[in-house]
């Protein structure tokens, strides 16, 4: 687990946001995309001064309604973020997704630290697993894979490496480009 989140500590962005007006294309994704605050989140603004990369990282999300449960989806967003010390967005994740997926506080903070919590059923525990696996070595060992199979489709499957991948380069983008945390983001535990 990281040992610090990386995008916490107080630096200006590297590349800055664009500022509005936005292109047609832009402004109708960044509506759709509304967050609570007075502008949309920073990544997205900051993505949105190539419409091309805005419109490949927008284009095709997994938050809508697929084969993961809202609470599997997030535990494993969170996960993801927290392994990679992705403030920014597990912040933003926990500020709007945490409530509806039911993950109090206790259970958001064990997505922050080393190992199995007690507060995770075994279907969750197994996710926190998978998580901590993907996330060392972007593979999936066939004992895992035997696992996951008895409690996931495979369409699930396919889901969450697609979703442990992308949160993975979400990672990345906010911590590489020195995202501040959005100010209505629940602060990454210490």
């Amino acid at each position: 687990m990281s040992a610090h989140a990386t995008n916490t500590r107080i630096a200006p962005a590297r590349i800055p946001p664009a500022q509005a007006p936005y292109p047609a294309a832009v402004q109708e994704t960044l509506d759709r995309l509304k967050t609570p605050g007075d502008q949309p989140l920073s990544l997205f603004r900051t993505l949105a001064r190539d419409p091309r990369l805005f419109a490949r990282f927008t284009g095709g999300g997994l938050l809508d309604k697929g084969h993961l449960s809202l609470a599997e989806r997030e535990i494993v967003i969170h996960r993801i973020c927290a392994l990679n010390g992705a403030a920014y967005e597990w912040g933003v994740h926990a500020a709007i997704f945490a409530d509806a997926a039911g993950l109090n506080a206790e259970r958001l903070a064990a997505t922050t630290t080393p190992g199995i919590a007690a507060c995770w059923t075994p279907r969750e525990a197994l996710l926190i697993t998978f998580c901590d696996a993907v996330n060392a070595r972007a593979d999936v060992d066939d004992a895992l894979w035997a696992r996951l199979s008895e409690a996931f489709d495979e369409e699930a499957r396919i889901e969450l490496m697609m979703l442990a991948g992308f949160y993975r380069t979400v990672s990345l983008l906010t911590n590489g480009l020195r995202l501040a945390p959005e100010p209505f983001a629940t602060p990454f535990p210490a």
